[in-house]
């Protein structure tokens, strides 16, 4: 696996039941078709893609970043900058979460001053600008990654809600690992 592989996974899930092909991935996301196509690739042999490579198998996507994408993808926060929000300084933590302490990605037209946190890959940053559902995921994920107790716990349960919203064959009762 490859950071950007979670980004892929997650913008394929903000699709929700939409078609989508790899160039658009690749556009949306400034990576280009050939990582694309490498990182479904990995998916698809890590289990968390179908073979399609079309369908995310959400319940290995959720497994894998609730127990193992901060030893995988760790980060540790580093000095004052001004950047993009992520973990709890972005929506829907932030909602939730007041601290005087604000984690961004490095970014120069940032709004916000707070510690430095390496994305999971450097074309997010530009990525999310105009995606607000993939900004959330990504800001939940490294919640996962870098938050304490607390915020971990309220990021994995907004995770499970904005991946499996669009499953309307999924029991709720699933969704309580």
């Amino acid at each position: 696996m490859s950071p950007q592989d979670i980004v892929v996974l997650l913008k394929i899930i903000t699709y929700g039941n939409a078609e989508w092909y790899q160039d658009q991935l690749a556009d949306t996301l400034n990576i280009s078709q050939s990582e694309i196509s490498k990182s479904l690739k990995r998916s698809k042999f890590a289990g968390l893609i179908d073979v399609s490579g079309k369908k995310v198998f959400k319940m290995a996507l959720i497994e894998f970043l609730q127990y193992g994408i901060k030893y995988v993808f760790p980060v540790q926060p580093g000095g004052l900058i001004r950047g993009v929000p992520t973990a709890h300084s972005a929506s829907p933590l932030s909602n939730s979460i007041v601290s005087d302490e604000h984690y961004v990605w490095p970014y120069g037209k940032g709004e916000l001053r707070g510690q430095a946190i390496t994305p999971l890959y450097a074309s997010v940053v530009v990525a999310v600008q105009n995606d607000k559902k993939l900004h959330e995921l990504l800001a939940l994920v490294d919640a996962l990654r870098v938050g304490r107790a607390r915020e971990k716990e309220i990021a994995i349960k907004e995770l499970k809600d904005r991946i499996f919203n669009n499953n309307t064959n999924l029991d709720k009762r699933q969704l309580l690992l």
